[in-house]
């Protein structure tokens, strides 16, 4: 889609023709070049065309935003997106500001949720078809009116002087390859740099997988902030300046639960106890095992391996937890033997030092029984091991087909 079909599609003929789309009750990947065929007997093809795959981008995007059926995306703007959940908690952070700038505002999700929290957003993006569609999403949400649109290049316009900005840059080529490197990043995260002696309060968006000594190397000192949804690591913030609170910080949403560096000695090491602990990738990343652990009186399996153990049931929204029935040294046939021994027909396999595939292993150990048990291949003590155990409440779980996890 190009600027001039965006705009014919926020006209009344384009919009009558998205309504249809909309009301497509099968519309999908599969069926689109059938309806597309459909379509463009009838309109204008780039404006059919354009109709269909909104349609279709804001199925896919209910996931992300509450108001995402009044939305409008490209494919690759609702990939980089955040989810709003996680834009509204970030835009907390900058409630004692009266301006920010938004740069690389992309769609507009985090302007979006910026202007729910701060009387003055200035949302700056090169690509001019973003940036349109920025301002009709803002108008969805109703926060249009605190929103200034700058089509412009972020390095060459800077913060506009505003007292806080939000750096959002692509991870990704135009090809959909992950940039794994900041430098890499469009525009490099080395930018920020020539913001800060205007701008102290810098909030940037970085990849899970950002490398901690890259943003060292390039002397951004700040607090960085791994965030999860749902249990799932979904992104990285470096917050600078004014906006640091801490060193490093593990954030779990929805909920809004969070957990700060305190300077926790290493955990001690000893076989499993009681309950087994999975703490959550947010936490893991954020390297704050050592944190979590401290708090729970827990210690780790090995030290090489990101497994918690105690011997009380652990009350904490960072980790899963499942009860130990047996720790096995590592081998198909015994694991086998013992699953079989317990009734045991299903399994959901997990691994974490393991070279060894879970749905591989989880076919391999042929089970007919009735009941379920999670087993994790991992290393207990510097040894390959199967630790087999119960989430609560799942002794009498019957069991489906067998599964890896």
């Amino acid at each position: 889609m190009d600027l001039a079909t965006f705009h014919a599609l926020l006209s009344p003929e384009g919009q009558a023709l998205l309504a249809r789309a909309m009301a497509l009750p099968d519309l999908r990947e599969e069926t689109l070049l059938r309806y597309l065929t459909a379509f463009r007997r009838e309109a204008d093809p780039a404006l059919a065309a354009a109709a269909l795959e909104t349609a279709l981008l804001r199925r896919r995007a209910a996931a992300k935003f509450t108001r995402a059926e009044h939305m409008y995306f490209t494919r690759e703007a609702l990939e980089q997106a955040s989810a709003e959940v996680v834009a509204r908690y970030r835009a907390r952070r900058y409630a004692p500001y009266p301006h920010v700038a938004d740069l690389c505002c992309g769609i507009g999700g985090d302007a979006i949720a910026l202007a729910g929290v701060v009387p003055r957003v200035t949302a700056v993006d090169r690509d001019p078809l973003r940036l349109a569609m920025a301002r009709a999403n803002a108008a969805a949400y109703g926060v249009a009116e605190r929103i200034r649109f700058v089509a412009a290049d972020v390095r060459a316009h800077g913060t506009a002087g505003a007292p806080a900005a939000f750096f959002d840059p692509a991870r990704r080529t135009a090809a959909g390859r992950r940039l794994r490197h900041v430098e890499q990043y469009e525009p490099p995260l080395s930018v920020v740099r020539d913001w800060l002696p205007v701008t102290p309060a810098v909030g940037v968006k970085l990849s899970p997988a950002v490398d901690p000594a890259e943003l060292a190397a390039l002397g951004l000192d700040g607090e960085l902030e791994f965030i999860s949804v749902d249990g799932e690591l979904r992104e990285a913030a470096l917050w600078l300046g004014p906006l640091r609170t801490a060193a490093r910080r593990a954030t779990l949403l929805p909920a809004g639960h969070t957990l700060t560096e305190a300077g926790a000695p290493p955990p001690p090491v000893a076989p499993p106890g009681r309950y087994l602990l999975e703490p959550d990738p947010a936490v893991y990343r954020a390297g704050l095992l050592a944190e979590l652990a401290a708090q729970l009186r827990a210690w780790q399996i090995d030290p090489t391996i990101a497994y918690l153990s105690t011997d009380t049931s652990p009350e904490t929204p960072f980790a899963r937890a499942w009860r130990v029935e047996e720790t096995l040294p590592f081998g198909v046939k015994g694991v086998r033997r013992r699953l079989r021994a317990l009734g045991v027909g299903s399994v959901t396999v997990k691994k974490r030092g393991s070279p060894l595939d879970p749905q591989q292993f989880a076919r391999l150990l042929r089970l007919e029984g009735t009941a379920h048990r999670t087993v994790f291949l991992t290393r207990v003590m510097g040894q390959p091991a199967a630790i087999i155990a119960l989430e609560p409440g799942e002794a009498g779980r019957a069991a489906g087909p067998a599964v890896g996890a």
